[in-house]
């Protein structure tokens, strides 16, 4: 016990030690592409919600607030129950995508509070209802049109009066392998209610397709101690502070209730749940099972609270109460002191401090075990017979096998990983973990990751969906921000990623370079439906797709690795060369996006003097899509600035780099001079710069097009009134702008790039004008907003835009949080309105926030602006 929390960081590579146990579950396991074995690959109904009691997963577990070891053999998660509802509340109920109005949508409301980094103090709030949970109704009122929005668990009037608990779930390590969990229930109303707590111990169910491994056991100790018992990891033993019932059975499948076949045993896996509800024989009453709880209750008085205490560790203790309260004590000042010390600017105000806390806190709770052999799920276990699959989802990807602890976008609405979003997620990570930062890059470029071909994986749905090619990005700022914080420049973990970014380089030039031009395609690129149409399924008449946003990409991502490559070149004279490649690619598309084919259409329109897509017709013209959208800002964010003193030292790659200059001065014309420098010494690589740099940013400043009081919309306003209409072959396509969650069901689902906000584009804007500012310096003044008057430098607008993401955040003359909904709790309940949630994306008109409502993966990029926010003014 006698380690801080950065001592323990540094004592835990690779989830190991401890990291070795962690909130792990994932939210959310049915519905998933994994544990899907329908023949027409509907996942979403294959293990439903309902069924999800008495199915056992074969991929992985879930629960609320749950822990479990880093191969999640073992796992600890409490339920609840009221005394009302029909089932335990063992895991979180919301909408598949074909119930809810705008997809799925998780209809519970609980907040991951606290994390340290290594989880070794974690803290979670879960609000529970008195009366009977909702579900049929929830089901019921969101069969709504796309055009209404969603119907929510707050209207209805279950939390009316106060009748509800606030379930504070706690965990505090004593050791590595000493896990104390507390539950704290608040009883919110005036009058008294029961609480049934149920802290479950189980083993995921790995022995039946393993058959390597004998069935693990848990059985009863003492009236207040379990023991667990496996080949994998040994013994471990539960002690329940209070007196309860313990309870047993097996993480079997119910058959009967699910395939009305024969059991295995008599006690399946919502045995538990069927004793307690429905009073049925279905706990073993030998005490012994690979799945057990305790029951434990209480009456909780009128704003009063009930605490329940429970500890899993390896090695039986005498007195397991002896020093609970003070390790739990200890943990929170180590947590506190970990950020107040090592993260949180001294002079950043309370409630910015407390938004990064709570940023970092959600990011941390939303890591999970993730599982998946794709060969196994296509073609079957071991000696056991195929599935049968009329759609084999992912037959490319037979190489593919995950089994680590992954950043998850959201572990309910979105419980697999995101390729592009995982950037993201891993240069916030680097803040306050950038070993686990690291790891998480060079998992995904791993050879049981990353196809042979080069790609990249994207997610479980469709492993070869296209996203945008950002990780070389989150590499650099992963490597830049861990060398600023600890002055040690980690050029091993930058020359192993860039060998492997290398082949997804290559993948994208020979894959997504149809016409081999220097233009590309990727289909939908992660933005949806941005899209007049779906950019993965063109309509009939057009041949090829040519993508603003997809090239620019693709400049960008040259950028970064020529970056990537003068920082290797520091230590290896040999990476000038690649530096030079890159860079004779990054010229190649600049001119490549004004001279497309033999009609050489632009993909830049001087008319309205922005960036559009261009669609190649079967009649052999070609036309540009002139829809003001993120796609034409996109080339905004392909800039690079490097200082003269890096670049003075590459003689090899500035001689060829002026050579290539030379020998093709018309490369040169539409980005910055190579052999230019500012006075304080910069070189600026760009694909836009002077008129096309202050035509974009008139439209990207206006409040009538992308600027909101709350960041950068998606569409432009502009096509609020004035919808585009794209007509070809008789066929009619039309994209108009929508602040909030869309009215097209393109995708299915409930993101929206037709208007809202989102955190990544943002954030990469707001970079993009940071480096523009250190070349063109303060004397380069910008309308801000445009059309004001008031004139503001790069630097000055990048700072007005984080403020008005921040502006999400804060709170209205009513006490609301921004991106709250109408609904009263948020302005009149002490218990809501201190809580924040980070969503996937928000109103573009009202703030509101919108989508997978934990999506701290991203939107926790609000941690990096303030933290960055305060550097500069420090």
């Amino acid at each position: 016990m006698d380690t801080n929390e950065y001592e323990r960081l540094e004592q835990s590579p690779n989830n190991r030690n401890w990291k070795s146990w962690g909130p792990y579950l994932a939210e959310r396991q049915w519905g998933t592409v994994r544990e899907d074995y329908s023949p027409n690959g509907d996942a979403w109904n294959f293990v439903t919600h309902d069924l999800a009691r008495s199915n056992a997963y074969r991929w992985g577990e879930e629960g609320i607030a749950g822990f479990c070891d880093y191969q999640q053999i073992l796992c600890l998660a409490p339920a609840f129950w009221n005394g009302q509802d029909p089932i335990l509340k063992e895991r979180l109920f919301g909408l598949t995508n074909g119930q809810g109005n705008h997809g799925e949508d998780v209809k519970e409301l609980y907040f991951h509070l606290d994390s340290s980094p290594t989880h070794s103090y974690c803290k979670y709030l879960y609000k529970y209802p008195q009366t009977t949970f909702p579900y049929a109704d929830l089901v019921e009122k969101n069969k709504r049109d796309r055009w209404q929005p969603e119907f929510e668990l707050l209207d209805t009037d279950i939390f009316k009066d106060g009748r509800y608990f606030d379930i504070v779930i706690e965990y505090a390590k004593a050791d590595t392998h000493d896990i104390l969990m507390q539950v704290t229930v608040h009883n919110r109303g005036g009058e008294a209610a029961p609480i049934h707590v149920l802290p479950h111990l189980w083993f995921r169910n790995y022995w039946k397709h393993s058959p390597e491994y004998p069935r693990p056991l848990i059985t009863a100790l003492s009236p207040d101690c379990l023991k667990a018992t496996s080949s994998r990891n040994g013994a471990f033993f539960l002690y329940h502070d209070q007196a309860g019932e313990q309870l047993f059975c097996e993480n079997e499948t119910n058959n009967e209730r699910i395939y009305k076949s024969a059991n295995l045993t008599p006690f399946v896996k919502d045995g538990i749940n069927d004793y307690i509800i429905n009073q049925k024989e279905t706990v073993n009453p030998e005490k012994q099972g690979t799945k057990a709880a305790v029951w434990l209750q209480a009456v909780v008085p009128g704003k009063s609270s009930v605490i329940f205490k429970v500890r899993l560790v390896r090695n039986r203790i005498i007195e397991p109460w002896a020093n609970f309260n003070r390790v739990f004590e200890r943990r929170r000042a180590e947590t506190d002191t970990f950020y107040r010390e090592f993260i949180l600017p001294e002079k950043m105000e309370p409630a910015q401090q407390d938004l990064i806390r709570k940023a970092f806190g959600g990011l941390l709770w939303t890591k999970q075990f993730y599982y998946f052999d794709v060969h196994r799920w296509l073609y079957g276990e071991l000696k056991e017979k195929a599935p049968y699959r009329l759609d084999k989802r992912n037959v490319g990807w037979v190489h593919l096998t995950n089994r680590n602890i992954i950043s998850m976008p959201d572990k309910w609405e979105y419980p697999w990983y995101a390729a592009w979003d995982l950037a993201f997620h891993a240069t916030t990570f680097a803040h306050i973990d950038p070993n686990f930062a690291k790891q998480q890059l060079l998992l995904m470029l791993r050879e049981y990751y990353m196809h042979p071909n080069g790609q990249i994986p994207s997610y479980e749905w469709n492993f070869s969906d296209v996203n945008p090619p950002v990780h070389a990005w989150g590499v650099w700022q992963v490597y830049d921000i861990d060398q600023k914080k600890t002055g040690v420049s980690d050029l091993d973990f930058l020359e192993r990623a860039f060998q492997k970014l290398l082949m997804n380089f290559t993948w994208w030039v020979n894959r997504k370079d149809v016409n081999g031009n220097d233009i590309f395609e990727g289909g939908f690129l992660g933005l949806d439906n941005i899209g007049v149409f779906d950019r993965n399924s063109l309509p009939p008449g057009i041949k090829s797709l040519q993508q603003a946003d997809a090239t620019s990409w693709m400049a960008m991502f040259s950028l970064n690795m020529l970056r990537i490559s003068l920082e290797l070149a520091k230590r290896n004279p040999a990476y000038e060369e690649s530096a030079a490649k890159f860079f004779r690619h990054f010229l190649n598309i600049g001119w490549a996006m004004d001279n497309i084919g033999e009609r050489n259409i632009s993909l830049w329109d001087d008319e309205d003097n922005f960036y559009y897509d261009a669609v190649q017709l079967d009649n052999g013209k070609s036309q540009r899509l002139r829809i003001r959208s993120l796609v034409g800002v996109i080339p905004l964010l392909a800039v690079e600035v490097i200082n003269s003193k890096i670049f003075n030292q590459m003689t090899e790659f500035k001689r060829r780099a002026v050579g290539i200059i030379r020998t093709r001065p018309d490369l040169a014309q539409l980005i910055s001079h190579i052999e230019a420098q500012n006075g304080n010494g910069y070189h600026l690589f760009s694909i836009m710069r002077g008129f096309r740099l202050e035509n974009v940013l008139k439209r990207l400043l206006d409040e009538a097009e992308f600027l909101s009081n709350y960041g950068i919309r998606s569409l432009s306003k502009y096509h609020e009134q004035n919808p585009y209409l794209f007509t070809y072959q008789g066929r009619q396509h039309s994209i108009q702008y929508e602040p909030g969650e869309s009215s097209s069901s393109m995708f299915g689902g409930n993101s929206n790039w037709r208007g809202p906000i989102w955190f990544p584009l943002n954030y990469l804007i707001i970079q993009s004008l940071r480096k523009y500012y250190k070349y063109y310096g303060k004397e380069y003044i910008y309308e801000f907003p445009t059309g004001s008057g008031n004139k503001l430098n790069l630097k000055q607008i990048a700072r007005e835009l984080t403020r008005r993401l921040l502006h999400l955040f804060e709170k209205d003359e009513t006490g609301k949080v921004h991106y709250h909904s109408h609904h009263e709790p948020y302005q009149a309940d002490p218990h809501f309105k201190d809580q924040h949630l980070f969503y996937e994306f928000f109103n573009g008109d009202t703030g509101q926030g919108l989508g997978a409502s934990h999506q701290t993966g991203w939107t926790a990029l609000i941690a990096n602006l303030l933290l960055e926010m305060a550097e500069e003014e420090d």
